[in-house]
């Protein structure tokens, strides 16, 4: 599927239900979004293939794996392969994003107390500015993402005319 694929309720359904939960049998998805078994195995079969979906993988607790600390890291402005290859020898960062902006990188790093987090944040501050937070709490992650729709987007300011 490209990225102007049109998307009916199914898809969209099953989409959610696999974010839900990537163990469900495709017996039970079809239950779910009321299409029969080989119906809904096809429809994921594409959404495979159209590289919708990407993988499937095991969320884990960072905490009882001896993670005590999450933190974002932004990165300023530096070479972009001396960053990358950093992120790649640093199992600690667990997400990078190249942004715009001040800075150019956002790290989520996970490490197991603030002396192992001042290591981490050590190496990129060798090759420029960084600025560190860490996570308290995460009221939201991994939320299910469905196809984008514009009818769905809603302005908050309406737009004042002369009229």
């Amino acid at each position: 599927m490209t990225e102007t694929t049109e998307w009916d309720h199914y898809d969209s359904r099953i989409l959610g239900e696999l974010q839900r939960d990537a163990r469900i049998t495709m017996a039970e998805l079809g239950r779910r979004v009321h299409l029969s078994q080989p119906a809904v195995t096809e429809r994921v079969r594409k959404l495979e293939l159209g590289g919708v979906i990407k993988g499937y993988r095991a969320e884990v607790d960072l905490g009882r794996l001896g993670y005590g600390i999450r933190a974002i890291a932004r990165v300023g402005r530096v070479e972009y392969a001396r960053v990358v290859k950093l992120i790649e020898q640093t199992p600690e960062v667990i997400n990078a994003y190249n942004v715009t902006g001040e800075d150019s990188w956002v790290l989520e790093i996970a490490v197991i107390d603030v002396a192992h987090l001042d290591a981490v944040v050590t190496k990129f501050c060798i090759l420029t500015e960084t600025s560190t937070s860490i996570v308290l709490n995460a009221p939201r992650e991994n939320a299910v993402v469905l196809p984008a729709r514009r009818e769905d987007i809603k302005p908050v300011i309406k737009k004042v005319t002369g009229k």
